[in-house]
């Protein structure tokens, strides 16, 4: 029978051994983002939370471009945004911030993403908000969450407003702002991203074209019951991240991250 000692250090080695897969596969997320130029400049997260009871969790070194982000230089921070361990780059408190209220409030949030792309920002900033009437919109029947915007979110006061706004919902407009998810993995959180996304671009470009055709409330249920690539049992999005992550990887041979 292991000593309770020996349970400890095995515990800690798989801890760590997850961390460093964390780490490969946050970084990758970066590359994708900068990929499909979902970047803003240096500005803009995607966090990953570190197993484990302390609640740290990973973000990027702010003053990088996310084409800059490695495994390596990735920072862990904890809930008050301090850094733990060793790192030459600071982090940015509007990133842990909005990031930490919903780690820390929502034992599912794995993995956290936020945009500032210009149809996202576009759609944030209509009155009417999200339309329902495209293909991907409609998969986000009941799925798609509100916050009013209070400005910078670098204020402690605005988080449990912020926990308050979600609810359940992985997918979130932040109003006059951006676009937001989570998910229990960085592959779930990115598969509700990417639909938002994709339901925002067609709202914008279709709003050049005039009145759309509505999709009657039923087959919005129906299409987001029948959209299976949010499902940890159909594989929650990771299927389309690994062939997206196979692509970067492809351009960042030699990296060594």
């Amino acid at each position: 029978m292991p000593s309770a000692s020996n349970a400890a250090s095995a515990s800690a080695a798989d801890t760590l051994c997850d961390e460093r897969q964390l780490r490969a596969d946050l970084a990758a997320c970066y590359r994708i983002f900068a990929m499909l130029g979902w970047t803003e400049l240096i500005y803009n997260h995607i966090t990953v939370r570190v197993p484990g009871p302390e609640r740290h969790f990973l973000i990027n070194p702010f003053g990088l471009h996310y084409t800059e982000v490695t495994a390596e230089n990735l920072v862990m921070i904890d809930l008050q945004g301090r850094i733990v361990g060793r790192s030459d780059w600071p982090v940015n408190p509007a990133g842990f911030v909005l990031h930490s209220a919903i780690h820390e409030a929502i034992p599912e949030a794995h993995c956290v993403m936020h945009t500032h792309t210009t149809a996202g920002c576009a759609v944030a900033c209509s009155a009417a908000g999200l339309s329902r009437d495209n293909f991907y919109s409609a998969q986000l029947h009941d799925r798609v969450a509100y916050h009013d915007f209070e400005g910078i979110t670098v204020h402690e006061e605005e988080k449990p407003r912020v926990v308050r706004s979600i609810g359940r919902a992985q997918a979130v407009i932040l109003r006059n702002h951006g676009l937001l998810s989570w998910g229990g993995t960085i592959a779930q959180a990115f598969a509700y991203l990417w639909t938002l996304q994709r339901a925002c671009e067609i709202q914008v470009a279709g709003a050049a074209l005039g009145p759309t055709l509505p999709i009657p409330e039923a087959i919005q249920v129906q299409a987001s019951a029948d959209a299976l690539q949010f499902d940890p049992r159909y594989g929650g999005g990771q299927d389309v991240f690994d062939a997206l992550r196979r692509l970067v990887d492809r351009s960042h041979t030699g990296r060594g991250d």
